[in-house]
């Protein structure tokens, strides 16, 4: 399943930033950044839970903001892009 994760942390402590940190981290752990705060991620449904469940652990739930929206198998259908920075293809060929 494809899920577009969105994040708003304060940054207003030291603390706010490690957490903003972490989040970004974490969510380079199952997806790639297509903007700041905003994460297009490819897992199955047992990673979707894993993943939901190791950024609230980091998220302060009175300073911050998470959102996950789940837009399933058939995500290319619902997302349309314009400009810079081509969707990573995550079905094609992926050379390194």
């Amino acid at each position: 399943m494809h899920v577009l994760i969105t994040y708003d942390v304060s940054t207003i402590s030291r603390a706010g930033q490690r957490r903003l940190r972490k989040i970004a981290k974490t969510c380079l752990d199952y997806g790639q950044r297509v903007q700041n705060s905003v994460f297009e991620c490819e897992v199955d449904p047992a990673q979707y839970v894993d993943l939901q469940h190791k950024i609230t652990a980091i998220m302060c739930e009175d300073e911050d903001s998470v959102r996950f929206y789940n837009l399933g198998n058939n995500w290319q259908t619902r997302v349309d892009h314009f400009g810079l920075k081509e969707p990573l293809d995550t079905d094609g060929l992926l050379l390194v």
